[in-house]
């Protein structure tokens, strides 16, 4: 039996024991979604979401307040086992983009494929719900990644459902060396045009920009778009805004550990060769990704960890 068969058949023994252990009446149950993946739905007085235990992958969150969802989807996204998910909020771990050495590894690392494990769940005072997960280290990811084989790191991810969202991903180092880490929360945030928003807070960034040749230069005003965007801006501050006049509203992202944030969208040309984007997604979404990249890297020194965590909240406008 192959390895994704078996993943199959341990989803659907495994949705019963997840509902037993860690269902939260009328607020947070796990249903099957795909070819033996496996979601926790969330819904409580304040917001819906929807998680994908692999790859401990935000799929949607809507508070109840917003008429449109926050996070973006694609009409074409795959839900299949060791396939990524184009949209909602892939976890990109150990690295970020291409391996620094080679380029036959998956792109943003492999954490984004695997499967999490459910550590907790419960009902928090404020009417929130909360989620904690943990990426356990497997035979594939001994081939990618070397460390792992010697059980030195541990990725743990809370998640927590409300009036806001807020997610934090911990990394700990288990051995008795420094480990050397690139990482990002890859959110696709959906937007009424890509033509008619833009992105404030990082006026005076450096950023590094990938769609013109890996070029340099520093932010001057709002970030908008009217062709492909892909950079990596380094040494940013915690807070940044999409202000969408569309939806009349504004995504505050605060962030918490991370030097990082990447802003992308490939615009048309770049979109009609990815071929999983759905028709005319590009014009929809922005990824506004808090990250640690390129001179960002993080050492997490032995016995110690790092916590990247964010924090979405929507305003009308």
């Amino acid at each position: 039996m192959d390895d994704i068969q078996k993943i199959r058949d341990k989803a659907q023994a495994t949705l019963k024991d997840l509902n037993d252990r860690y269902a939260i009446p009328f607020k947070l149950r796990f249903v099957e979604l795909g070819d033996g993946l496996i979601s926790a739905e969330i819904t409580n007085p304040h917001a819906t979401a929807s998680i994908c235990l692999q790859g401990g992958h935000v799929l949607s969150w809507q508070p109840s307040s917003t008429a449109e969802p926050v996070i973006w989807m694609s009409s074409d996204a795959q839900f299949a086992v060791g396939k990524s998910i184009r949209g909602g909020i892939p976890v990109c771990w150990p690295w970020f983009g291409a391996h620094a050495s080679d380029d036959k590894l998956p792109a943003h690392g492999f954490a984004r494929t695997q499967p999490w494990q459910v550590k907790g769940s419960r009902s928090l005072d404020d009417g929130s719900t909360e989620i904690s997960l943990t990426m356990p280290l497997t035979q594939t990811m001994q081939t990618m990644w070397s460390l792992a084989s010697l059980n030195m790191t541990q990725l743990d991810m809370l998640i927590n459902v409300g009036k806001t969202l807020k997610i934090a991903l911990i990394t700990r180092n288990l051995g008795a060396v420094n480990i050397t880490i690139t990482e990002a929360l890859h959110t696709y945030f959906a937007v009424s045009s890509i033509a008619q928003i833009e992105v404030n807070g990082l006026h005076g960034s450096h950023f590094h920009d990938k769609a013109a040749g890996w070029t340099e230069g520093d932010q001057t005003g709002a970030i908008s778009f009217g062709e492909e965007v892909d950079r990596v801006y380094v040494n940013t501050p915690d807070r940044c805004t999409i202000v969408d006049a569309g939806f009349k509203r504004r995504i505050h992202i605060a962030k918490l550990g991370s030097q990082s944030t990447v802003v992308w969208n490939p615009w048309a040309t770049r979109a009609a060769q990815m071929g999983d984007l759905g028709q005319d997604g590009w014009k929809h979404y922005v990824c506004v990704e808090s990250a640690n990249a390129l001179e960002n890297a993080v050492t997490v020194a032995a016995g110690k960890s790092h916590t990247m965590a964010v924090e979405y909240r929507v305003e009308s406008s």
